[in-house]
C-alpha cells in the first residue's frame, strides 16, 4: 500500500510539474495592466475620460484630441511624420525600405491599423518628437526583478525613438507598416506542397483581405504545436493591417505594433476556444492562461528553459516569432516539435 501511495504521489508531482512547465495554468502575481498603470494613473494615463490630451495636462494643437478612443496623449506632433523602420536604409533597394508615414489625423478611428496600431502607440513610445509622458524608459519587468539573469543589468529602454542611441533612430526597430508584409500563400484552396506553407492571405475584392490556415499544411501543424495568437481573428483589435505595399504593389497583410503586443495585458495570455494552442489543451478547446512578458500578444515565457527538456521542445519565445517568420520554423523544415510554454 505504501508503495502504491508513493507511486501515486510521484504521478501527481509529475503532472503538476508538466502543468507548470507548459504554463497552461499560469496565475499572474502582479496586476495584468503592469507598466501601463502609468505610475498610478491607470487607464486614464492613455484614455482620459474628459478633454483628450488637455485632460492629462498636455498642450495640443489637435482640435479633435480625445475624439477617438478618448485618447489622452498629444498625437498632433506625429501627424504625417515619416519614420524609417528596419535595419536597411532606402538606398539598399526598394524591398529593404520600411518607411512609414503616419496618418495626418485620427479620423480613420481605432479600427484603422495604422491609427490604432501605430500612431497611438508611438504617441507614448516615441520619445523623440513626443513627450515621454509617465514613462521612465525602463522595462517594468526589469524594474520589478522578474526577468531571468540571462538579461543584462543596464536599463532596457521603452522609448523607441530615444533609446540611448541617436535620437529619432528607428533603423534598429522591427519593421512595421505597409512594406512590412507577412509572407503568405495568396489565394484560396491552397494545398500543401513545397511552395505552399499553409498561411494564406485572401483578398476580399474590397481592397482588404483576411489570413487563414489551410488544414493539413505545415502551418496547421505549427498551429497545433503553438498557435497563431498574433495573427488569428480573435479578441484583440488591429492584429494586422491590409494595404498595397508601396515597394511591391502587392496587396497583403502587414505588421503593426499591436500585431505583437496587447497593450492592456502585460503578463498573461488567455487563449480562446477559437485559437487552439498545441496538443496540451486541444481537448478542452482553449480558455487557458499562459505566461507572457513585455505585453506580448501570445504565450512568451522568457523563464521557460528548453535545455531542461533535452532540447525536445521549442521555446514559446521562439515560436511566437515563427508565426510570421515561418521559414525558420520546425514545421516548414519537416519537423513537429511541441512548445514549452
Amino acid at each position: 500500500m505504501k508503495k502504491l501511495s508513493l507511486v501515486a504521489l510521484f504521478v501527481v508531482m509529475a503532472a503538476s510539474l508538466a502543468l507548470a512547465q507548459n504554463g497552461n495554468a499560469y496565475i499572474p502575481t502582479t496586476d495584468v495592466l503592469g507598466a501601463h498603470q502609468n505610475q498610478g494613473r491607470g487607464c486614464a494615463g492613455c484614455h482620459t475620460p474628459h478633454s483628450g490630451a488637455r485632460g492629462s495636462g498636455q498642450a495640443t494643437t489637435d482640435v479633435s484630441s480625445g475624439d477617438t478612443a478618448l485618447w489622452g496623449q498629444d498625437v498632433a506632433v506625429l501627424y504625417g511624420k515619416t519614420f524609417q523602420f528596419g535595419d536597411k536604409p532606402a538606398s539598399y533597394a526598394p524591398l529593404s525600405a520600411y518607411n512609414v508615414t503616419l496618418p495626418s489625423n485620427m479620423s480613420a478611428g481605432i479600427s484603422d491599423a495604422e491609427t490604432g496600431g501605430l500612431l497611438m502607440c508611438l504617441s507614448c513610445h516615441d520619445g523623440s518628437v513626443t513627450q515621454t509622458n509617465m514613462m521612465t524608459n525602463q522595462s517594468y519587468e526589469q524594474k520589478i526583478g522578474v526577468l531571468p539573469s540571462v538579461y543584462g543589468t543596464n536599463p532596457i529602454p521603452t522609448l523607441l525613438g530615444n533609446d540611448g542611441g541617436t535620437v529619432g533612430d528607428y533603423n534598429n526597430d522591427h519593421p512595421v507598416g505597409p512594406n512590412a508584409q507577412i509572407s503568405t500563400d495568396t489565394g484560396s484552396g491552397c494545398t500543401p506542397n513545397v511552395n505552399c506553407t499553409g498561411l494564406v492571405f485572401t483578398p476580399n475584392g474590397k481592397g482588404s483581405g483576411v489570413l487563414s490556415v489551410t488544414a493539413g499544411s505545415p502551418y496547421a501543424t505549427f498551429v497545433n504545436n503553438y498557435g497563431w495568437p498574433a495573427l488569428a481573428p480573435g479578441q484583440w483589435s488591429n492584429p494586422y493591417g491590409v494595404a498595397v505595399a508601396p515597394s511591391t504593389g502587392q496587396l497583403g497583410a502587414f505588421v503593426v505594433c499591436t500585431t505583437c503586443h496587447n497593450q492592456h495585458v502585460m503578463n498573461v495570455y488567455t487563449s480562446t476556444p477559437g485559437v487552439a494552442y498545441g496538443t496540451q489543451i486541444a481537448a478542452d478547446g482553449g480558455g487557458k492562461h499562459y505566461r507572457t512578458f513585455f505585453f506580448i500578444n501570445g504565450p512568451y515565457n522568457v523563464t521557460a528553459n528548453t535545455a531542461f527538456n533535452g532540447g525536445g521542445m521549442a521555446s514559446s519565445t521562439t515560436q511566437f516569432c515563427r508565426q510570421c517568420h515561418f521559414d525558420t520554423s520546425n514545421e516548414t523544415n519537416g519537423g513537429s516539435i511541441p512548445t514549452l510554454f
